[in-house]
């Protein structure tokens, strides 16, 4: 494996946690976060389908889902979820920075830098349903 495939292959896996980060959060979000919750999980798919693809392309194995995931914190209410949900963020913008410092071709490049974007653009939207300011970080994928 190269740099690149591992750093896909983390990438791949930071969005599967994200998509069941975002299945357990479907449970404790109504009304505006329940919509976002189902546009985001539906972004993370795509994503992570992309990046399974790009890694095959790469010489790689595609990665499967691990059987179990811990969140970083204990989802009770809709507060919490949204803590969960910025932690997911957070490490999958942290996988996808990764990426593009160890991406050998422009192509993984630009999926580095549209995932970590992405992220970025969701981070804000926990953070300020958080109440945490800035909704913005300088540098996105950086804890």
């Amino acid at each position: 494996m190269s740099d690149t495939t591992d750093a896909l292959g983390a990438a791949v896996d930071a969005e599967h946690a994200a998509v069941y980060t975002y299945g357990v959060l479907t449970a404790f979000t109504t009304g505006d976060r329940r919509t976002a919750v189902a546009t985001y999980i539906a972004e993370h798919r795509a994503r992570r389908d992309e990046l399974n693809e790009a890694l095959v392309a790469a010489g790689g194995q595609a990665r499967s889902t691990a059987p179990g995931y811990v969140l970083p914190v204990q989802v009770t209410n809709s507060a919490t979820a949204a803590r969960a949900a910025l932690d997911a963020e957070q490490d999958t913008a942290q996988a996808y920075r990764s990426l593009a410092e160890r991406a050998d071709t422009a192509p993984v490049r630009r999926l580095a830098v549209d995932g970590l974007t992405e992220c970025a653009l969701r981070g804000a939207f926990w953070r300020q349903a958080s109440g945490v300011r800035p909704a913005t970080v300088a540098l996105p994928g950086i804890k």
